[in-house]
């Protein structure tokens, strides 16, 4: 996890998983995070699972137009299209603006904000 300049977009995927082909899911998000580290404009993610299946990643990206241009990327959306069909029960998806970021950890290195 790392800190995030104002005004950066954060995109909120929480997701429920189907319990269907996991393996070709692992895949497929191994597929999505190395590609979306290629876009222009990205700035990293944040991604969680529970034993459920309830996800959640978020991805940050230095603009909205960056963020957009990953939404439309054609490999972005085939992938997308899969998780419709095989993966996901639901999913939603929130965009937002960064205002600050702060982070902590018990060392106490680390302790930082970005205004």
């Amino acid at each position: 996890m790392k800190l995030h300049p104002p005004d950066c977009i954060a995109v909120i995927f929480c997701a429920q998983r189907t319990k269907d082909d996991d393996e070709a899911y692992e895949a497929a998000a191994n597929v999505m995070s190395n590609l979306a580290a290629q876009q222009s404009g990205y700035l990293g993610q944040d991604s969680s699972r529970s034993e459920d299946g309830l996800g959640i990643t978020v991805s940050y990206w230095e603009s909205d137009d960056a963020a957009r241009a990953w939404r439309d990327h054609p490999v972005h959306s085939a992938i997308r299209e899969q998780g419709r069909d095989k993966w996901y029960e639901s999913y939603t998806l929130h965009v937002a603006r960064i205002e600050r970021s702060y982070d902590w950890n018990k060392s106490g290195i680390g302790k930082n904000s970005v205004p």
